[in-house]
């Protein structure tokens, strides 16, 4: 018996120090099984309102779009987590399918819970009056930055950074306006304009559907019917359990009904640790202290510095940057320069079915994205080119003018050129692991408890 622990701590990633402080915790993880399962509280299984199913017929609807052949489901596919198919850095669009957009789409999972923009967490005003970004501005002008760190994630909240909102730079607030701009998108579904597709709206299948629910006049008022059609895509988005399952083997793992592989729960830790990955700082992965399950983002922004991606048609022209907050999409944040190249955080869960990374796609797998992570500023020219000089541009997508914006102070991008990485190679491969059971659609049989 005695051998039989001795081996366990032998060969199980846990560290020596837990298996000391909390023996009866280390014991259960070194057999990959949460030593505190937990009852998550998750979305209740429910037939979709009629508003819900008008929604879902409108998402799969490619007479909207000036082609007739793009639908909300044509980038988001629900087959990948609602999120974009293939290695293309950028979707196609446009009247003939031949338009390419400027950035990689995101996954429509897990959105539901999403706050909207503001500097800093929500402010509290008493009567419900939304506080002016611009006075959020000057109160985070100044103010204290805490480093983010997976040991206390919770402390970075308090944070006076951007955060929240919708699509990469948080210039929607809700899923009504995050549906309205690619309908419109020239470079997307291109729908034209307002009255052009109402008169879809009012010609296609569903119309009587529209008629029952907002009544016999809906379609007399142009711009109110395409509300109503945004708010219906919005209620299946909020409706349908499959844009928040929850159903990964992470999910089971936290409630006692699975079991780590030791290279997942080698990842796992590595993912906590604040000395080595220290992902958690970003990506919360602990249920809310109300037992919702977590959603892997800390909902903030950050300007990381990735490569410029030369395979996105925009990025042709040497004066073009995608700036995130301040522009070119985003226009009511252009003079606050301090957040320029800022992206939001994305979830993690679904990583692993993706094959575009980051707001312009320049990368194509996990091992690619956690290495730069890791070895950005102490091997940059894996990752930036060089000008005539033979100097490596670091940080070359983002103009040098606002290239102090990016975090060089968070671990693990806090490194040097002589210092060595957080994680070896070896120990990607175990991160990428844990990031395997963010997947959805796990099925599991709980593990035997001693």
């Amino acid at each position: 018996m005695l051998l039989a622990i001795a081996a366990l701590i032998f060969c199980s990633p846990v560290p020596l120090r837990l298996w000391k402080s909390a023996p009866r915790e280390a014991f259960w993880l070194a057999l990959g099984q949460n030593p505190h399962p937990v009852k998550l509280r998750v979305p209740a299984d429910a037939p979709l309102s009629a508003m819900a199913q008008l929604g879902k017929r409108l998402f799969y609807d490619e007479r909207l779009s000036a082609s007739g052949r793009m639908s909300c489901a044509s980038c988001h596919n629900p087959a990948f987590a609602y999120g974009p198919v293939g290695r293309s850095p950028v979707m196609m669009g446009g009247p003939h399918m031949s338009t390419p957009g400027v950035r990689a789409v995101p996954s429509l999972r897990y959105l539901y819970r999403q706050p909207p923009f503001t500097i800093g967490p929500d402010i509290e005003t008493g009567n419900d009056i939304p506080v002016p970004i611009s006075r959020q501005v000057r109160a985070a002008a100044g103010h204290a930055r805490v480093l983010k760190t997976a040991q206390a994630p919770q402390a970075a909240a308090s944070n006076l950074v951007p955060q929240g909102g919708l699509f990469w730079d948080g210039r929607a607030d809700t899923l009504e306006q995050q549906i309205d701009g690619p309908l419109f998108n020239p470079a997307e579904m291109d729908g034209g304009t307002v009255p052009e597709v109402a008169r879809k709206l009012a010609s296609g299948p569903y119309a009587v559907q529209f008629e029952r629910l907002f009544g016999p006049s809906v379609f007399a008022d142009p711009r109110m019917a395409v509300d109503e059609a945004m708010f219906a895509i919005g209620r299946y988005e909020i409706e349908d359990r499959s844009f928040h399952p929850f159903t990964s083997k992470y999910d089971a793992w936290l409630q006692g009904r699975a079991r780590f592989t030791r290279e997942e729960l080698a990842g796992y830790l590595l993912f906590n640790d604040p000395a080595k990955g220290n992902c958690a700082a970003c990506h919360l992965d602990q249920p809310t202290a109300s037992g919702r399950p977590p959603l892997f983002t800390d909902h903030q922004f950050e300007a990381l510095g990735v490569p410029r991606n030369p395979a996105i048609p925009a990025n042709r022209d040497p004066d073009y940057y995608d700036l995130g907050i301040c522009g070119p999409y985003r226009t009511d944040m252009r003079r606050q320069t301090q957040y320029c190249g800022m992206f939001l955080t994305p979830t993690l869960r679904n990583v692993a079915l993706r094959r575009v990374f980051f707001h312009n796609g320049v990368f194509h797998s996990l091992e690619q994205v956690i290495d730069f992570y890791v070895n950005r500023d102490i091997h940059p020219g894996r990752f930036y080119p060089r000008n005539a000089a033979g100097q490596v541009i670091k940080y070359d997508d983002i103009p040098p003018r606002y290239r102090a914006n990016v975090d060089t102070v968070d671990a693990p991008l806090d490194r040097h050129r002589a210092d060595p990485p957080a994680l070896t190679r070896a120990q990607i491969q175990e991160v990428i692991a844990f990031l395997d059971t963010l997947t959805d659609g796990y099925t599991s049989t709980p593990p035997a408890r001693q």
